[in-house]
């Protein structure tokens, strides 16, 4: 009970309750669209401009959400491009933010930079000012999704019908990257940015797996991200493990259990 007691671990509660909504609802679409590989690619764009913030003396998450954000357009751009190939676009944009991620580490060595926490999750280092950062990033993306719940359901499933009924489906395509870049950037501090996408994508499969229809799924992928998270931490804190690793080896176990009732269901 001490540990519930202890300001760290409340900040970390909250933070991470509140991305354990917004994570998993963003890579429900993005796996349903297909692109469950966005989340690599936008986080190691982000800590490209984490690694900026710190050498231009910056709020990081502030300078890796704005490179994400830009990103997310590029993405875009190029995948009207490449329209047949449209993993292209993923692929080279992750290139690009690894490539100038290690510069600007290279750059730093003299500046004591410490990008750690965000390379492999920090969640008990959350402050203030990241809990507003993850609030406010919360309230948009849900207002986005309860607003939009319409026409995001038949972009996902129906991208050409959408189309062909008059739906701006160039502007809601870039709006689902900026929304996933949004979650992504906040969440590189909570898990790291070498395990967000597993953040992104596993309470997905575990939802896909369940779900009996789309409204089950968006249900479902809430629930398991929320417990996993809340159970990861819980754990991570009563026996002094990483964070991070922690919530995504529950997420597994969640993935596991979900295969299991899967079969035994059919």
């Amino acid at each position: 009970m001490e540990l519930l007691t202890a300001e760290f671990f409340q900040r970390a509660l909250i933070g991470g309750a509140l991305i354990a909504v917004t994570a998993p609802l963003m890579g429900l679409f993005l796996v349903l669209r297909r692109l469950a590989m966005i989340g690599d690619t936008l986080s190691h764009v982000s800590i490209a401009g984490v690694a900026l913030g710190f050498l231009i003396n910056v709020y990081p998450v502030a300078a890796g959400l704005a490179f994400a954000i830009a990103a997310s357009f590029a993405i875009e751009a190029l995948r009207r491009t490449y329209r047949t190939f449209a993993e292209l676009s993923i692929a080279i944009i992750m290139s690009g933010g690894i490539a100038l991620a290690s510069i600007l580490f290279t750059v730093g060595r003299g500046y004591n930079m410490n990008v750690s926490s965000y390379l492999f999750g920090s969640i008990y280092t959350l402050d203030g000012t990241d809990l507003i950062v993850i609030a406010a990033v919360t309230a948009v993306v849900l207002a986005a999704v309860l607003l939009l719940k319409k026409e995001l359901f038949l972009l996902t499933f129906e991208e050409e019908a959408a189309a062909v009924s008059g739906l701006p489906v160039r502007y809601f395509n870039v709006l689902i990257s900026v929304l996933a870049a949004l979650v992504i950037s906040v969440s590189i501090k909570i898990v790291g940015a070498l395990l967000v996408s597993a953040l992104l994508t596993i309470p997905a499969a575990c939802s896909l797996a369940l779900a009996k229809s789309f409204r089950q799924a968006i249900a479902l992928v809430v629930i398991v991200g929320e417990v996993s998270v809340i159970a990861g931490l819980w754990i991570a804190g009563i026996w002094s493990q990483a964070p991070g690793g922690t919530i995504v080896l529950v997420m597994i176990a969640a993935l596991l259990l979900s295969l299991a009732a899967r079969k035994i269901r059919v």
